[in-house]
């Protein structure tokens, strides 16, 4: 019997290439057309004399486990026509910045993007969650241009401050100790940190606001 292309090489590609099959490749220039975009932010605020608000980013596509795990948890077929169209996190992008007014002037100024949609954003800076999560969420529909036509992405986008991601970050590594029996100890310094954090991240920007006013009066 004779076998296709993508059947031959099928054993050699990784279980996401397999799972998101050819979406793989709109899910990369989801992620690529985003990256462009906060690059020419980076760039125009930089012509203009303003500080680069972007300390650096990451980037992801969901992995195939993880995915088909998120499908099954919401009783949707475990299908890449499902993790693509009801599921809005396959393609996703961290970025983070030094202070919380560059939080807000990538959100802006992606919102002035014509061709992309912003079709959900969630602002957990002002309304952190209960445990003291905090960062900006958006969920951005991206226009990829194929041979066809366009085909419309989703993507989704963090936004945060530097010590936001560190918190994060070890919050996130507690997800996976969650049977230790210091968990609720851990849980409330963890909460504490979070709102010491925030408190920092204002003084922060309220003393770099005081240096730029004096650069200004120079």
């Amino acid at each position: 019997m004779f076998q296709t292309k993508y059947e031959i090489n099928c054993e050699t590609l990784s279980p996401e290439r397999q799972f998101y099959q050819e979406s793989y490749i709109l899910l990369e220039g989801a992620i690529i057309e985003v990256l462009s975009r906060l690059d020419i932010i980076r760039k125009y605020k930089i012509t203009l004399g303003d500080k680069d608000p972007i300390e650096h980013y990451k980037s992801r596509i969901k992995s195939a486990d993880s995915m088909k795990e998120k499908l099954i948890r919401k009783n949707l077929p475990v299908t890449v026509e499902s993790a693509l169209s009801q599921i809005h996190d396959a393609a996703g992008i961290r970025v983070i910045s030094t202070f919380l007014d560059d939080v807000y002037c990538i959100v802006n100024m992606l919102k002035d993007q014509q061709d992309i949609k912003v079709i959900e954003e969630k602002d957990y800076i002002h309304n952190p969650k209960p445990n003291g999560y905090r960062s900006y969420h958006m969920i951005l529909q991206v226009p990829i241009h194929i041979q066809n036509g366009i085909r419309t992405v989703y993507c989704e986008l963090q936004i945060r401050t530097i010590a936001m991601d560190c918190w994060a970050s070890l919050e996130h590594q507690m997800n996976y100790k969650k049977n230790t029996p210091k968990i609720t100890m851990i849980q409330n310094e963890l909460k504490r940190c979070a709102d010491e954090i925030a408190s920092t991240d204002i003084n922060l920007q309220a003393i770099r606001d005081m240096i730029y006013e004096i650069q200004d009066c120079d």
